[in-house]
């Protein structure tokens, strides 16, 4: 359906939880208070919000957390949605430390493509970043799922502009490497913005010869690049010096059940209670939802406002939103 600037609102964000194996200093450092477990979304919640999501237009999902891969029914709930009337393709976003060992019932499941969050491939930083990670159990996660014939791609949060070694996996696998500015939510705010133009002209200055790819890679807002002789692209995020509220097609729903159209005001929709309410048959409890999501895609706002942080109400950690 369309919002109320005449943009098509098509994709939806799903966190499944707000755990993680990972401590990244950005998103969930130790110490973290995480949501009591009776707060998250249950599958079949999941499904029904979903199903009403897809009834009122919605037909591409993303998984994201926390960690999915932790909730041990993500593959299942792939499965699941893939035949939900309406949903042509789910898609999982993930840190990459338990995908090998989950990528064959993956694969089982229909899964559409793979985002694998890594900031880079240096094993000394890498284990700063994340609280003490191994970067090779997930460049091998990735490799792993390239060979699996799965659509594999590279999100790289740019916490400085120095990124070269993630290249090599857009050189020599077809992956897509994408560049990610930081948000100032949570403890992002914590961190200098950096700015994706800087980047590529740092990647500009090794190769002069990159050049624009019009293509359309997926249904997100990256604008990608080609390097002759590379197999992948490379693709930058700029919420923040590259805005793109005007085409955004997205909206979110956290492990929790709280739908957000927009990721830096803290309004949205508590779906959790229509889902649950024991009143509601299931008929009126799906009309409900529909009529709800409807209704906050109809409000959803004209453009976020990261680049006047005073303006910003969104107060949640990434890993509690959905990242």
């Amino acid at each position: 359906m369309k919002d109320s600037y005449g943009r098509e609102i098509n994709y939806i964000r799903i966190s499944l939880t707000d755990r993680c194996n990972l401590r990244c200093i950005y998103c969930m450092p130790e110490g973290v208070e995480l949501v009591p477990r009776e707060e998250i979304l249950r599958e079949q919640e999941i499904l029904e919000i979903a199903g009403a999501a897809a009834r009122v237009g919605i037909s591409h999902v993303k998984l994201t957390g926390g960690e999915p891969l932790v909730r041990r029914c993500c593959r299942r709930l792939i499965r699941e949605m893939k035949q939900v009337p309406g949903i042509e393709t789910v898609t999982l976003t993930t840190n990459g430390v338990l995908l090998k060992e989950h990528l064959e019932s993956l694969k089982e499941s229909g899964i559409d493509g793979i985002n694998v969050s890594l900031d880079t491939a240096d094993p000394d930083l890498y284990r700063k970043i994340t609280g003490g990670g191994d970067v090779s159990v997930v460049t091998d996660a990735i490799r792993a799922s390239v060979d699996a014939g799965i659509r594999t791609k590279i999100n790289a949060v740019a916490l400085s502009e120095e990124n070269e070694t993630l290249l090599e996996f857009a050189r020599d696998y077809p992956v897509d490497v994408r560049f990610i500015e930081i948000m100032p939510i949570g403890y992002g705010t914590r961190f200098p913005q950096t700015d994706n133009r800087k980047i590529l002209e740092t990647i500009r200055k090794n190769h002069p010869d990159i050049e624009k790819d019009p293509s359309k890679h997926g249904f997100g807002p990256a604008v990608y690049y080609q390097i002759p002789g590379f197999k992948g692209a490379v693709g930058f995020i700029s919420a923040i010096h590259g805005k793109f509220c005007g085409s955004c097609n997205r909206v979110r729903l956290t492990s929790m059940g709280y739908l957000k159209t927009c990721l830096c005001y803290e309004d949205g929709t508590d779906l959790r209670k229509i889902v649950r309410d024991e009143n509601l048959t299931q008929q009126e409890k799906e009309e409900r939802l529909a009529e709800a999501i409807r209704e906050a895609i109809l409000r959803k706002p004209e453009a976020h406002c990261f680049d006047d942080p005073v303006d910003i109400t969104e107060k949640h950690l990434m890993a509690s939103i959905g990242g």
